[in-house]
């Protein structure tokens, strides 16, 4: 198929979403910009919510983590479940009984603005480095696919998306994206389906006989029950249940839709049903990395060495519908992540490290230096994806998982503590300290833990032991609180 053919499709989809800017735009505020006014059906925001969750990254590289790791991902799946039901009854409560517009003003009114700022901080790191890695690889994947063939150079095509995320997330924020969120999920799992559809009548065969080969074959095997392995099943649920406490619940990007509901009740609901339909979808997810594995195994169809092509690959040889369906997909994926995150970090910036809330702005002047912040966050993106490229070599969930478990592991020390020890207070100068130290503890001792720890390797749960580490540093250096008579 025509690479022209293909790029106006892209653009097409692009008129769409900016069209819904225009809708939700009308009228907005700075209000508008950080809340969505507070007044988001809940439904549609937990179906946004799947999109926005899974990104571009689970788009692609999940179908192909299946031929190295089997199932054994529904493990973290399963913890998702445990991690989201702590969010609904934990930490939602507490952001609405506070009114909080960012998350990490909690930790100024527990600690103090130290503390605030270490937090979002770490968000800002982690959150940067995530989501522009899961941009990277939708523009990778076009690009190798598409556009390299009509010479659009690879920058050029990243500085293309990131502008149009501009463009329609620019005056409505938060609001703009709770709705851009519910097409981009619909197109992402459209895709997902069709795919395992035509895959199916490609080979010929039944969805259940397909399973029943895969199972054959070793594909569908859940449980790790080696306890040594990255992938051991008990570690799996674990890490699962804490990095959703930490990449949703401590996360900015993803609490900014949860508190656009406009009470508590409805963002439970949110919550809550969202952790069901996630599971659904990570399952779907696994099914077609079968899919492709069995076509592969059927057709001998060579797979790329990068299983994050694996995907891509399958369905331009597919044909022409396929492949259409796939790049809608894909941008339908990737926009759902990186959109968010840019407005998220616009916030944390503006409410933790410029701290709105404490100054005496007036709107005209919050609105200038929210607007700045978005386009210099913008920047930083681009700059992230172009400096990357050379560096592409692994999975990107599991670098992503990495990554999160190094940056995201503060906060869960911080906000543990904030929520569970009551009766101490920790030395707000020396939080940055502790949070910077308690994740280069840990990156040693993910290196050196095969030697310590009698062959045992560290997954996902690092993160785990960050936290930990972090909530120990705080607990050292705290003070009891004295009750006032």
């Amino acid at each position: 198929m025509s690479p022209y053919i293909i790029a106006s499709i892209v653009v097409g989809y692009f008129a769409l979403l900016i069209l819904i800017s225009y809708l939700t735009s009308k009228k907005a505020t700075n209000d508008t910009f950080f809340t969505g006014n507070r007044k988001s059906p809940w439904f549609v925001v937990a179906y946004g919510m799947i999109g926005a969750s899974l990104s571009g990254v689970t788009f692609m590289s999940v179908p192909g983590y299946v031929q190295s790791s089997q199932f054994t991902y529904f493990g973290v799946v399963l913890g998702y479940t445990i991690g989201y039901i702590a969010i609904a009854y934990i930490l939602l409560p507490l952001y609405y009984k506070l009114n909080l517009t960012s998350i990490y003003t909690y930790l100024d009114k527990r600690f103090g603005s130290n503390s605030q700022r270490t937090g979002s901080f770490f968000f800002i790191v982690s959150r940067l480095m995530g989501s522009a890695l899961r941009m990277y690889l939708v523009v990778f994947v076009l690009h190798e696919f598409v556009f390299k063939a009509i010479g659009v150079p690879f920058w050029a095509l990243a500085l293309f998306f990131i502008v149009l995320i501009l463009i329609y997330t620019f005056k409505g924020g938060i609001k703009t994206i709770i709705w851009t969120d519910t097409l981009q999920t619909t197109f992402m799992l459209l895709s997902t389906v069709i795919t395992i559809v035509f895959l199916l009548k490609e080979m010929d065969i039944s969805f259940f006989d397909m399973m029943s080969q895969a199972a054959d074959e070793g594909y569908t095997r859940m449980f790790e029950t080696d306890w040594r392995s990255n992938n051991f099943f008990l570690k799996q649920i674990l890490s699962g249940a804490f990095i959703t406490i930490a990449m949703t619940g401590l996360d900015q990007d993803m609490m900014q839709k949860n508190l656009t509901c406009k009470s508590l009740k409805e963002a439970r609901k949110n919550m809550l049903s969202f952790s069901v339909c996630i599971v659904i979808v990570n399952i779907l997810f696994l099914v077609l990395g079968v899919a492709l594995m069995t076509y592969s195994s059927q057709t001998g169809f060579a797979l790329p060495e990068k299983s994050d092509s694996i995907f891509a690959a399958v369905s331009q040889n597919l044909g022409s519908v396929t492949w259409i369906i796939f790049i809608i997909g894909l941008v339908a994926a990737g926009y759902s992540s990186a959109d968010g995150t840019l407005t998220s970090l616009t916030t944390t910036f503006c409410f933790d490290i410029l701290q709105f809330e404490k100054k005496d702005y007036d709107e005209a002047k919050k609105t200038k230096i929210r607007k700045r912040t978005h386009l210099a966050f913008a920047a930083i993106y681009f700059i992230i994806i172009i400096v990357f490229k050379p560096f592409h070599t692994d999975s990107l969930i599991k670098m992503l998982f990495d990554i999160a478990g190094y940056t995201y592991g503060p906060l869960l020390g911080l906000f543990s503590f904030g929520l569970f020890i009551k009766n101490r207070q920790p030395n707000d100068k020396a939080v940055p300290f502790i949070a910077i130290l308690s994740p280069i503890i840990s990156y040693l001792l993910n290196i050196y833990s095969e030697e310590l720890f009698f062959g045992y390797k560290f997954g996902f749960e690092i993160l785990i032991v960050n936290g930990l580490l972090t909530f120990i540093g705080l607990l050292t250096f705290s003070k009891k609180i004295e009750e006032n008579n």
